[in-house]
């Protein structure tokens, strides 16, 4: 709004004698170029899945409200089951499934089952229901073809059309087809993301993307949880506490550098799609190797800077798209193709032989140039952030810089207006203004006097009342009508122009919106793995070496990427599996000797792809399970990471199963102890294969030790019966007497080797080890044992009606330790597997870690011993002397409170009811 006024003489309130005011409307600040604040007014993202079954076909599309993009999977053969489509559940976690009303009873028993999961997080998806005539071929054809997608230019004829979504969108597979076309009438019922919009704003579509689940590792949430794959905690700030949540200690925040939105995206995506694709992962290392290399680190930061300016480009193509776009949005996307054009230029120096920049030369084209130039020459970034709106620079348009001239010269002249107009006004009025307000036109605005009470006393002669305002009274004059019949409404023409320029402009992006997905796609990629190639670096990892031939895995030296940044000294070890030797590896040893640690360090390994071997931990570190180290390695190596160990050699790995931690849930309405057998111990059971990896942790101590041990053989003698099937299982448990017992199948050849005491270390080493002393002679807390099998009976079936068969079978079952070794009354951990059985578990010396007291701990011995060597326990006498000596005293007090000169005590009664069963606990 601008304003001019003249006053004849000095007011409080105005300019002196024969000064004229002109003035616009101040504009709130923006953030600076460097300040974009798109990001933070993203609305969490949802996903909406169409599925189809049929005749032992999947047919899946769904639509992700993050990048507005549509995901189609091509028809897959499913199981009546549909094992398929719950692992695609498990993985993209819809908010919604649609469907067609018209299912067989596999899907509507599957379907029934998923509404009635009340535990699932955050919210069970909502099931959708659509008549199957809105899923007919011809009908999901032609809403395909007469969709309105931004990424297809309008010039394009229907045969053109036709032919650029069949180059994308395989129309051969039929059930997909009938499936995106009812994603496409969900869509447009229930206006997805355009909810407020007029009804013939379209849900933006931005682009359509294949989705495939082949050669993926199938690993269940248990699973990410206990290996601590993911965590989330409270954000400790207050101001995001309602927000959300934050990443804690875990796998993928130690490895989490990108920094890109997108590339932190994709990077949660490699942790939940763990693949066997060999091409893939090995195209993964040789960039990493290639960042590693001592001359490139220059290059790689370099790189790492211009990710940083690679923005939300699908967010801003979809304001584009529904013409919300924002000064910020054009800032933002300037800057993420001018930061692309600088990745194509480095890359075109680095070696094309390499897939990824030999992707990142070709494919970002002149387009991008294009788009920068077009975006350069026309904004005005100045202009825009002072406005608030979009404006375009100067020489664009001869019409729109002749407006602002126009606009520009308005004070000076609407002074000199002012000022003849207050010549014809009464002498009363001390000054007055001529204003300009958009929409409105020019207006006389005058103080309002103190005799101007009524709404009659706003009446002037050759003025028409407009509205009063902060005291201030409004007219239109002959002068001012004039004005607009003149100038018109200059502020909004220019608006309106330039917004038309915008829009030009925008089309001209859209047109190229599918050269800035791809930008997106590999800048991700590219930030990801140096995301990889930096942790890599600081912590010393390796990389793994992958064998399709072989079934398991080989980890030397391997490390807990966790654990070792936590630990002041970590121990490494190594593992192996493979082959018909060894399948089932039983680990025992003492509580606190790293059992779990050692399984979860595989697991992690095997992720990315490297054979880790485990690493002992000296006193000082912090003791945890061996098992979690096994599994973690393992997980790494499959993500296309370098793993934590010297060396690690990865095989064919399906899926990962795991039995670690117990998860209970008031919600699910079953015991723990059910929970583990259910959901993670049947499931391992029941799908293994003997390319999976099964990690077992103390499973049975949730239940009667009896019944607990007796499970635990049975499902360890159920996986040896599969003979050359069997999974390759890793079981760490404290149930010693699953070997003294003889639980588990033995067979003719039984060879038990003792293992020599380990050797104490000297010299520098020594200070890790202080509770060994100098000169000490300590013997192993172990029995080494190895058990080896040329022609093993193996035991049909499971429980005690299982019968013995003499038949051939590899070495499948073997023994191991976490090695030990006692010095007087304190016990060492080494921390490192060996081939043997643990003889106790040592709880007495967890406990006296634990802080619990020295009486407590040596009444446990003593009991324990009692237990074990077959005799009654008895209470401890000391303890039985303070219990009668306290009820001595109890009676003491009774009898001195008595009465005796109370005629109505009965002292009979007394000495029954009190004395006499007293004197029981006395005597």
């Amino acid at each position: 709004m601008a304003s001019v006024a003249a006053t004849p003489a000095r007011t409080p309130n105005g300019p002196g004698p024969g000064e004229a005011s002109a003035s616009f409307p101040t504009v709130a600040s923006v953030p600076g170029p460097q300040e974009p604040e798109e990001e933070g007014e993203e609305e969490p993202a949802e996903i909406h899945l169409c599925v189809l079954w049929n005749s032992g076909y999947l047919g899946i599309a769904y639509y992700d409200t993050s990048d507005s993009t549509i995901h189609f999977m091509p028809d897959a053969p499913d199981h009546e089951s549909l094992k398929l489509l719950q692992r695609v559940l498990d993985e993209i976690d819809p908010r919604s499934v649609v469907t067609s009303a018209k299912q067989d009873e596999n899907m509507t028993r599957f379907l029934g089952k998923l509404a009635s999961q009340e535990h699932r997080e955050p919210k069970r998806p909502e099931i959708i229901f659509l008549p199957s005539v809105d899923f007919g071929l011809e009908i999901s054809k032609q809403r395909l073809l007469s969709g309105n997608y931004s990424f297809i230019p309008d010039s394009m004829t229907t045969t053109e059309k036709i032919l650029f979504l069949s180059s994308i969108i395989p129309f051969d597979c039929l059930l997909m087809v009938r499936a995106l076309g009812g994603l496409l009438k969900f869509l447009g019922r229930r206006r997805i993301g355009v909810e407020l919009e007029e009804y013939n704003v379209s849900v933006p579509i931005l682009g359509f993307k294949k989705f495939v689940l082949t050669n993926l590792v199938s690993i269940d949430q248990d699973t990410y949880s206990v290996l601590q794959i993911f965590k989330s905690e409270s954000h400790p700030s207050v101001y995001k506490v309602a927000s959300g949540l934050k990443e804690g200690l875990s796998l993928f925040g130690i490895l989490n550098r990108c920094r890109c939105k997108w590339g932190e995206k994709l990077l949660r995506l490699w942790f939940t799609r763990p693949t066997q694709d060999l091409g893939e992962l090995n195209s993964r290392l040789d960039v990493i190797q290639f960042f590693l290399l001592p001359q490139n680190l220059d290059m790689a930061q370099m790189l790492h800077r211009l990710l940083g300016h690679i923005k939300n480009v699908p967010l801003i193509l979809k304001r584009m798209k529904l013409s919300h776009t924002k000064v910020s949005d054009w800032q933002v996307l300037y800057k993420t193709v001018y930061s692309a054009l600088g990745l194509r230029d480095a890359c075109r120096s680095l070696p094309q032989s390499i897939q990824l920049f030999r992707d990142i030369a070709q494919e970002f084209s002149d387009d991008l140039h294009h788009i920068a130039s077009l975006i350069g020459k026309v904004v005005d970034f100045e202009g825009s952030l002072a406005e608030n709106r979009f404006t375009v620079l100067p020489n664009i348009d001869p019409e729109i810089d002749e407006k602002k001239r126009r606009l520009m010269g308005l004070p000076s002249f609407l002074t000199e207006v002012a000022r003849k107009e207050l010549e014809n006004l009464d002498s009363r009025i001390p000054s007055c203004s001529v204003i300009y307000i958009p929409l409105i036109g020019f207006l006389l605005s005058i103080p309002r006097l103190p005799s101007m009470v009524e709404t009659s006393d706003f009446e002037i002669e050759g003025l028409d009342f407009m509205f009063l305002s902060e005291e201030k009274l409004h007219y239109r004059s002959a002068q001012t009508k004039e004005l607009d019949a003149l100038l018109g409404d200059l502020h909004c023409d220019i608006r309106d122009q330039e917004t038309l320029l915008m829009h030009q402009l925008q089309c001209q992006v859209l047109a190229r919106a599918a050269v800035l997905t791809r930008v997106l796609d590999l800048a991700s990629r590219l930030d990801v793995l140096l995301a990889l190639a930096s942790a890599a670096r600081d912590y010393g990892y390796s990389r793994p070496r992958y064998s399709p031939q072989l079934l398991g895995v080989r980890i030397q030296n391997g490390r807990h990427p966790l654990m070792e940044l936590c630990a002041r000294t970590f121990v490494p070890n190594s593992a192996e599996c493979g082959g018909d030797i060894g399948r089932v590896k039983v680990i025992t040893g003492p509580n606190s000797s790293g059992k779990s640690i050692y399984l979860k360090q595989i697991y992690r390994s095997l992720l990315r792809l490297a054979s880790p071997s485990p690493q002992p931990t000296p006193p000082g570190a912090v003791p945890v399970s061996s098992l979690i180290q096994v599994g973690l390695i393992t997980f790494m190596a499959l993500v296309g990471s370098f793993v934590p160990a010297e060396e690690a050699e990865i095989g064919a790995v399906d899926a990962i199963f795991t039995r670690i931690h117990s998860c209970e849930s008031i919600s699910l309405g079953l015991s723990t102890f059910m929970i583990d057998l259910n959901q993670q111990v049947a499931k391992a059971v029941n799908n293994a294969t003997e390319r999976s990896l099964v990690l077992v942790d103390e499973f049975g101590k949730g239940t009667n030790t009896v019944d607990g041990l007796a499970l635990l053989a049975a499902v360890i003698r159920h996986w040896l019966a599969l003979g050359p099937t069997c999974p390759h299982v890793f079981v760490a448990t404290n149930f010693l007497s699953l070997v003294h017992l003889q639980l588990l199948p033995q067979g003719p050849l039984v060879q038990y080797l003792v293992r020599r005491p380990t050797q104490l270390p000297r010299g520098p080493e020594a200070e890790h080890f202080p509770e060994l002393g100098t000169g000490s002679c300590i013997g192993t807390g172990t029995m080494s044992l190895s058990v080896s099998y040329s022609q093993q009976r193996l035991t049909k079936g499971i429980g005690a009606g299982s019968r013995i068969t003499d038949e051939p079978c590899p070495l499948l079952f073997s023994l191991k330790t976490m090695e030990t070794c006692e010095d007087g009354d304190d016990l060492v951990f080494f921390y490192q597997v060996c081939e043997g059985v643990a003889r106790a578990s040592h709880a007495s010396h967890t406990a006296t870690q634990a802080g619990l007291p020295e009486k407590l701990i040596a009444r446990g011995k003593q009991v324990s011993d009692l237990i074990r060597s077959g005799k009654p326990i008895k209470p401890v006498q000391e303890l039985l002397k303070e219990k009668q000596m306290e009820n001595c005293q109890t009676l003491v007090d009774k009898f001195l409170k008595l009465d005796l000169e109370d005629p109505s005590l009965d002292l009979d009664i007394f000495m029954s009811q009190e004395v006499l069963p007293a004197a029981t606990t006395i005597l």
